[in-house]
């Protein structure tokens, strides 16, 4: 009977040098014969990679080959370490896929439940320990289905019959409604924008491109003929990369209005070829586009407080949900609202960018109200309200 050997990590560690860059190595054990012998790899200088979770991205092909030959896993350190050895890779996962499970495996799930055997992992002490994280509702749901994901991946190896996560309970709902802006706090903040950013405002806002979609954008993606903006493509920490889905790759309408403002900032950008990005980075030498944290941080946020928009958390997204509420507020059908935003499902249209809009429930119950009590509404309506 082979006998089964545990999955190794290794460890991560920065050697600092006097005279050459500090050097990330990883060290581990390996086989020789019937020996335990130390090893230690090289894997990049500082120069390279930069921080830690660059060093760490960089080891993940390393990881799985100190693993060749090992049985099935025990804990569920060693199940992490097959699942980013043959599930989380760039031919099979996004980019912000990658990283999103890399950080909360590393912060929340390793930290807490590394060290259990993948069969002591019971879901109510998985329930209990989600509800005393002080985190929103959807970032608790997010690392239940990263934990979920690994003993899904399990089970298809055949080590388990049985995902413990699976009846995890907890609540995506969020604190607080998502903000929207009003269509008069919209045309406020495009008087306090620069031709730049008011033409980024006013594409991201009329068509709901996504953020990472927004920054990918060329000016060959601009039909000028058609009227329309092509999607291709997404950008995610200067990484570029398919679309969300394959939906979102459909293209979307462009107004003329709208083309004329980018256009006119076309003719005052530095970048005005085919293949440059509509909204370059003049630091990068155009080479790579904008951050869109930094430009929010220090030119969208700052122009709201000019245009007195106050008591709302405005992020690039809230430009999508408010183009959800615009459609649903003027009596879009809801398959339409679905193409424009580039969903996969109308559901998806429904719950996330369809918010009630407080004017079309007040006028749906004023109707209700003169149904029931024809006579007394205009009564009501001939006088003065009564003073508190």
């Amino acid at each position: 009977m082979i006998e089964s050997r545990r999955f190794q990590n290794g460890s991560l560690t920065l050697v600092k040098n006097k005279t050459t860059p500090d050097t990330w190595f990883l060290r581990f054990y390996e086989d020789a014969g019937e020996k335990r012998v130390y090893r230690r790899q090289r894997i990049g200088t500082v120069r390279e990679f930069p921080l830690r979770r660059d060093a760490e991205k960089a080891v993940l092909t390393l990881r799985g080959k100190i693993n060749n030959e090992i049985g099935s896993p025990e804990t569920v350190n060693d199940l992490i370490a097959h699942y980013q050895k043959y599930e989380l890779t760039p031919a099979r996962k996004a980019f912000a896929s990658i990283e999103n499970h890399l950080t909360l495996s590393k912060c929340y799930i390793i930290p807490r439940w590394g060290s259990y055997k993948l069969g002591a992992v019971r879901t109510v002490e998985v329930e209990r320990w989600l509800d005393s994280l002080t985190l929103a509702p959807a970032s608790k749901t997010k690392i239940k289905s990263a934990f979920s994901v690994l003993y899904s991946h399990a089970i298809r190896y055949e080590w388990l019959s049985l995902n413990p996560i699976s009846k995890v309970r907890t609540s995506s709902k969020p604190l607080r409604e998502k903000d929207v802006l009003t269509p008069e706090e919209f045309h406020e903040l495009l008087k306090q924008l620069s031709v730049r950013d008011r033409a980024m405002v006013l594409l991201i806002g009329s068509t709901g491109i996504r953020r990472s979609e927004l920054m990918a954008l060329i000016w060959t993606d601009i039909n000028i003929q058609a009227m329309e903006v092509s999607i291709t493509r997404s950008c995610v920490r200067n990484r570029f990369g398919d679309t969300k889905t394959e939906c979102s790759r459909r293209p979307v309408p462009l107004h003329p209005l709208i083309l004329d403002a980018l256009l006119e900032w076309k003719r005052q950008s530095l970048y005005q070829s085919d293949g440059d990005f509509l909204f370059p980075s003049i630091r990068l030498n155009g080479e790579k586009p904008l951050s869109p944290d930094t430009l929010l941080k220090k030119c969208i946020r700052p122009a709201l407080e000019r245009a007195e928009i106050k008591g709302k958390i405005v992020g690039w997204h809230t430009f999508r949900h408010t183009l959800g509420t615009f459609l649903r507020e003027l009596g879009t059908d809801i398959k339409t609202a679905q193409d424009l935003l580039r969903h996969a499902s109308s559901r998806l249209t429904l719950d996330l960018y369809t918010h009630a809009v407080s004017r079309q429930k007040r006028d749906a119950n004023n109707k209700v109200v003169e149904l029931l009590l024809p006579g007394l509404v205009k009564a009501q309506h001939l006088s003065a309200p009564s003073p508190l």
